[in-house]
């Protein structure tokens, strides 16, 4: 299954709290990448952050695995996983009008 995977900041959460964790998160990241979960990442333009397009075999287990990474297990940061499908609407595209 295809999740798109955003970061959520905790409530007091701030770049200077991030720095003690950021040299293991980019660690548990490239693991997570060679481990088949993590398929692309991007930094957020909106705020700091990340997007993160994972596969995992459902909803549940991609939180499981992204809550064990250094920041989520600090208490920093949560995630938002959203489950996504293929773009079934290109049909109409070639559909022919009765019209």
């Amino acid at each position: 299954m295809k999740l798109l995977c955003l970061d959520v900041p905790q409530p007091g959460a701030a770049m200077e709290k991030y720095a003690p964790h950021m040299q293991a998160e980019v660690r548990h990241t490239w693991k997570a990448y060679k481990g088949g979960l993590v398929r692309d990442i991007y930094f957020r333009q909106d705020r700091p952050g990340v997007a993160i397009i994972a596969e995992a075999d459902s909803v549940e287990a991609a939180k499981a695995t992204l809550m064990e990474f250094p920041l989520a297990k600090a208490g920093l940061i949560g995630w938002d996983v959203i489950p996504l499908g293929a773009f079934a609407n290109w049909e109409l595209l070639f559909a022919t009008s009765n019209a």
